[in-house]
């Protein structure tokens, strides 16, 4: 290399390709900001309403009375006096549905319930499971 070469400083980025424009990085971090804000209210407000629903449900226990009829006690919680519809399903065995009930609770009754509820059975069942109770705007089973 000669001389010269060697002091020839290296080109400045500025220089050789122009002067940078205003950075968008402030904009785009804002903008991502309030993205991940409204995704996470988003989050707390689905959680919450999902986590406070209008009726609860609890089965208590089952008794096998014969090989037609099983009885089981159930509990039923509400938050506001809506109607609830509880569904419950007695199991042979082999898991196979062999009876089934709804029962309504209707809205001017006690908000915290315990019921019990006798299933007619096509055959000898083993298990009661419930499988939930629903509202008007509650449609999942709880």
């Amino acid at each position: 290399m000669t001389e010269s070469a060697a002091a020839t400083p290296t080109s400045d980025l500025n220089a050789r390709y122009g002067r940078g424009g205003r950075s968008r990085r402030p904009l785009l971090i804002g903008v991502l900001g309030v993205v991940v804000l409204a995704g996470l209210v988003w989050l707390v407000w689905v959680a919450w309403v999902q986590s406070n629903p209008p009726v609860r449900s609890e089965l208590q226990g089952f008794t096998i009375v014969s090989p037609t009829s099983a009885t089981a006690t159930m509990t039923v919680d509400r938050t506001k006096s809506v109607e609830a519809s509880c569904r419950l399903q007695a199991k042979a065995a082999d898991f196979s549905i062999v009876g089934e009930v709804t029962v309504t609770v209707p809205a001017d009754s006690a908000r915290h319930q315990t019921l019990p509820v006798t299933l007619t059975t096509q055959r000898s069942a083993t298990s009661v499971v419930l499988i939930g109770c629903t509202t008007a705007d509650q449609h999942r089973p709880r």
